[in-house]
């Protein structure tokens, strides 16, 4: 019996490997899609987003007006980097970090909104642990892997 869990494993395994690159980019992708059309909302009702650092949303530590731009430019910014592949770890785990203090300073969005958050808190954790895949330009830009002094 265990030799027949391990074969159907091994199967599975061997199957689902050639999908691997293409997972890492649907995820990079629908992340990176869903940051970056909020930040254009933002950016193009500047005096709404405005109004919403200062009276909706609970931004610890910062002036409203400075977490309004960090978080605008946070939301254009880090998503191009995402989907092009480029520096994909930093840039999820910092897309992760918004993301939390978004859930955390928006209240609100706990009835509405959390399970996304959700979601697109474990694609981004995805892409830290994995990377950016095969496509991606931190695959073509990485560096040969070192030999071994003793080959």
């Amino acid at each position: 019996m265990l030799k027949f869990i391990k074969q159907v494993d091994y199967t599975a395994q061997r199957l689902v490997e050639p999908l691997v690159p293409l997972l890492l980019l649907f995820t990079r992708l629908w992340v990176a899609w869903v940051f970056f059309k909020s930040g254009m909302v933002k950016y193009t009702s500047w005096d709404s987003t405005l109004y919403l650092f200062e009276f909706e949303y609970q931004v610890p530590l910062l002036p409203f007006e400075t977490a309004a731009y960090l978080g605008t430019a946070a939301e254009l910014i880090l998503p191009v980097f995402l989907s092009l592949g480029l520096f994909t770890r930093p840039m999820a785990l910092l897309l992760f970090g918004f993301n939390m203090v978004a859930v955390l300073s928006y209240p609100q969005l706990w009835e509405q909104g959390f399970y996304d958050h959700q979601l697109w808190g474990m694609m981004l954790l995805v892409n830290v642990f994995w990377g950016g895949g095969m496509i991606s330009l931190d695959h073509l830009i990485k560096p040969e892997p070192r030999r071994s002094l003793l080959e």
